[in-house]
């Protein structure tokens, strides 16, 4: 974990009258997991849809492995990219979300293959043998056929987490991806989150799982009101917080 795989410099985003995000800068190593805390509204799942751009940043700027995100400097001034130029750039990142947002009228298996096959132009075979490869990595050989209403949620999600990773991202963003699910469906999709962690692939994720965060986050980052309060090793800030605002945050949710 030497290099900064994702820089992010000064990053501001306002919707209307809300300020969502406050001039955040933020570092991630190539191979860390990164967990973001914080109560709603503090602006974590619009740091990932930035770094994913399905929201673009105000101002600031957000690098992915050296790459400068939905802009370009031309004499002096920036230009948004094309959408087919940012479409390319999002290739890099996987994200998970809270709902699965499967296809309902495709199997497990096809929901992987779709994006290889119909966005990255590869063979059909070479992506559907990687796709059982995924699904065995996730558990779900078995259900290589079944719908996505055959599926629990917990199931849905890990399809979703297989999906994702089809894409070969360099970085996977997860935000909250086991608030949606049943108590008792937690903890398999958390423990395909920790395999990924221990093959090494950099992550970021949003969660209020405290417990997925001390065990296998690198660094935890709280933010409030838009803005990142406190950063530092998962042991420090959730077991010795600095800051007042960490530990009542923290004080509410154990």
């Amino acid at each position: 974990m030497t290099r900064h795989l994702v820089a992010i410099r000064s990053i501001s985003k306002t919707f209307g009258e809300f300020q969502a995000l406050r001039q955040v800068s933020l570092d991630v190593s190539a191979g860390e997991v990164l967990c973001l805390i914080g109560a709603s509204g503090s602006g974590k799942t619009t740091l990932l849809r930035c770094i994913n751009q399905l929201t673009p940043v105000d101002s600031g700027g957000i690098w992915l492995d050296g790459e400068l995100l939905g802009v370009r400097e031309e004499g002096g001034r920036m230009h948004r990219l094309t959408e087919r130029q940012i479409a390319r750039q999002r290739l890099k990142t996987g994200m998970v979300f809270q709902r699965f947002n499967l296809f309902p009228h495709k199997t497990a298996l096809e929901n992987i293959t779709e994006g290889p096959v119909q966005v990255q132009g590869r063979d059909r075979q070479e992506a559907r043998s990687e796709a059982m490869e995924l699904l065995r990595r996730v558990g779900l050989t078995a259900k290589a056929d079944a719908y996505p209403s055959q599926l629990s949620g917990g199931q849905q999600q890990r399809v979703a987490i297989a999906r994702a990773l089809a894409m070969k991202p360099m970085l996977m963003l997860f935000d909250e991806p086991t608030s949606a699910l049943d108590p008792e469906l937690v903890g398999e999709v958390l423990s395909v989150m920790k395999e990924l962690a221990q093959s090494g692939m950099t992550m970021m994720v949003v969660t209020h799982e405290l417990g997925f965060a001390r065990e296998v986050a690198d660094r935890v980052v709280y933010m409030d009101h838009g803005a990142i309060v406190e950063s530092g090793f998962s042991r420090d800030v959730l077991g010795a917080p600095r800051e007042a605002r960490t530990r009542a945050f923290l004080s509410a949710v154990i």
